[in-house]
């Protein structure tokens, strides 16, 4: 495994090479409004068998079998090897990236920065497979228009534990939600720092984050919600439109409505809008896809303020409260794959970029009653 850090071009190339290859994954449906999830996703209630997860060790070894099978260049590698300052977990576990493709701009896919959220790192296990050797025209757009750096498994002494957040080794025994520690007078878990530093070096132009919720229903008819889409600095809120003159609060629309779209087609994904509750919409500073919206420069690290829009996605189910449910694991994965390769697509042809970043209200959701930010929540009516 080698250093894959890379230097990249910043300039978003227009591509309109259209994708044919049909989705190697699910058959679609007819297009349409997201039909109802409960009568064919598998129970997500029951206990979890955590033995079944991939851990660490798992992973290690995959990324290594991916990369000893990859017909593409797939590299696999430590952030030791990326020449990053920073670069194990707290408990001293080397943190892992792989990269494939070899387009003009890079892009940043990361899951289970949460340890009790596993499925980001088997989807992305997933997806980097089909990167490294699935020859289909499809796969071939997304390797030539992108080079990709992913990171499956942010928080891997958090995984080893099954708990939310990755353990201080400084004596504390301190808990810290490395999704609250990219921020001004944060970065107190070391994990935060290798991975902030890892990317200022790759500076991608747009990221994914793959995660997990609890089990959730749909407002009104209390059908199970099976996928969430959402947006760390809430779209309207009080402040990504003023971030990059508004841009990202259009883009990051653009590409949720495209996910929910192309998802609709599925007839086992039933998708809403994240919220926290009530109609609590998150608009936290602290959290990473966040400071990468707002350029953070922690250190003098990024001191040409790169930022780049980021979004995430939400998986019902995890395995701290027992709701994983191991019936539902495949369609949990295949969904959130499907939801990458299809806003991937999108974004390398240029179809997320037409979309109408109105529709984003056009996703179910509840009415809008205020913003969780950092310091508590504001009403709407900011």
């Amino acid at each position: 495994m080698t250093n894959g850090s890379k230097s990249h071009s910043r300039n978003r190339r227009s591509i309109t090479l259209a994708a044919t290859a049909a989705l190697a994954l699910a058959a679609p449906l007819a297009a349409g409004s997201p039909a109802l999830a409960d009568a064919n996703f598998p129970s997500p209630n029951g206990n979890t068998n955590t033995a079944s997860i991939v851990d660490y060790a798992d992973l290690v070894a995959q990324l290594e079998q991916l990369e000893n099978t990859s017909r593409f260049g797939l590299d696999a590698f430590t952030l030791a090897e990326a020449g990053t300052a920073v670069n194990t977990s707290e408990t001293g576990r080397d943190l892992y990236v792989a990269t494939v493709g070899s387009g003009p701009e890079a892009v940043w896919l990361q899951g289970r920065i949460h340890g009790n959220e596993p499925y980001g790192t088997e989807s992305l296990l997933a997806v980097l497979k089909e990167l490294g050797t699935n020859g289909s025209p499809e796969w071939k757009l997304l390797r030539e228009s992108y080079t990709f750096h992913v990171i499956p498994m942010y928080n891997p002494d958090g995984s080893e534990l099954n708990i939310r957040h990755t353990v201080l080794q400084d004596g504390t025994a301190k808990r810290i939600d490395l999704n609250r520690d990219w921020g001004v007078g944060k970065f107190e878990a070391v994990e935060s720092e290798a991975y902030y530093e890892y990317w200022t070096m790759v500076d991608p132009a747009f990221a994914i984050d793959v995660h997990h919720q609890g089990l959730k229903t749909e407002r009104g008819d209390g059908d199970e919600v099976t996928l969430s889409l959402g947006v760390s600095l809430a779209p309207g809120g009080p402040t990504l439109p003023g971030v990059q003159g508004g841009a990202y609060d259009v883009l990051t629309r653009q590409m949720q409505v495209h996910v929910y779209d192309e998802l609709s087609k599925y007839g086992y994904i039933n998708i809403d809008r994240y919220d926290v509750g009530r109609g609590i919409e998150i608009d936290i500073k602290g959290g990473v896809v966040s400071a990468m919206m707002l350029g953070l420069n922690h250190d003098g690290l990024n001191p040409e303020g790169h930022s780049n829009p980021a979004i995430f996605f939400e998986t019902s189910g995890n395995t701290s409260d027992g709701s994983l449910g191991q019936k539902a694991r495949g369609k949990s994965i295949k969904q959130n794959v499907l939801a990458l390769q299809e806003l991937l697509v999108g974004m390398a042809t240029g179809e997320v970029q037409q979309e109408d970043p109105a529709r984003w209200d056009e996703i179910p959701h509840a009415p809008v009653t205020g913003y969780q930010t950092d310091t508590g929540v504001i009403p709407a009516s900011f």
